[in-house]
């Protein structure tokens, strides 16, 4: 007997604020790692989706209209699935490298959220829920790993997130 389709996946986004450009010697060894570990990520257990952009990856995807900020989006079966690829094999090495190529930004980067199974979440919506997490700290509707909630147990959100809550160093 085959189990029922899951009714929610995971959305994460996570963003970055570059130390240099891209085609900077400071970040070749990122670079050069990019298709390698998405690579990775494409056939790591329980992965669903991730955006991208024309270069094939999301580097060239505007983020809260920053040009310094690279924005990673994916989709994943739950949050046993992205722990699991995180914290193994390139991406761990990559993830304990990135102070060498990316600035310490105060406000949280990362969020999560539930989507319905088969939703692909927008750039437009990531950055509303990151914009909650930093404004209401982890709820259903954007948390962290280390504070997560249920599928299915987000509510609408009324109102707007505050204006001028964008990435600052």
């Amino acid at each position: 007997m085959t189990e029922p389709a899951p009714a929610y996946e995971l959305a994460q986004v996570n963003i970055a604020r570059l130390k240099a450009p891209l085609d900077s010697p400071q970040l070749k060894d990122f670079v050069d790692n990019l298709d390698p570990v998405n690579a990775a990520a494409d056939a790591a257990d329980g992965f669903v989706w991730r955006l991208q952009g024309d270069s094939g990856n999301a580097t060239d995807v505007p983020f809260f209209g920053d040009d310094w900020l690279i924005v990673n989006m994916t989709v994943w079966r739950d949050t046993n699935a992205l722990t699991a690829y995180m914290y193994q094999g390139r991406h761990r090495e990559m993830l304990a490298r990135r102070r060498e190529w990316f600035e310490r930004l105060q406000e949280a980067v990362t969020a999560l959220w539930w989507v319905p199974a088969g939703h692909r979440p927008t750039v437009a919506e990531a950055e509303a829920r990151l914009l909650h997490l930093r404004t209401h700290g982890p709820t259903p509707y954007a948390f962290t790993l280390r504070t997560s909630f249920p599928p299915g147990s987000a509510v609408p959100v009324t109102g707007e997130v505050p204006e001028g809550l964008g990435c600052t160093v």
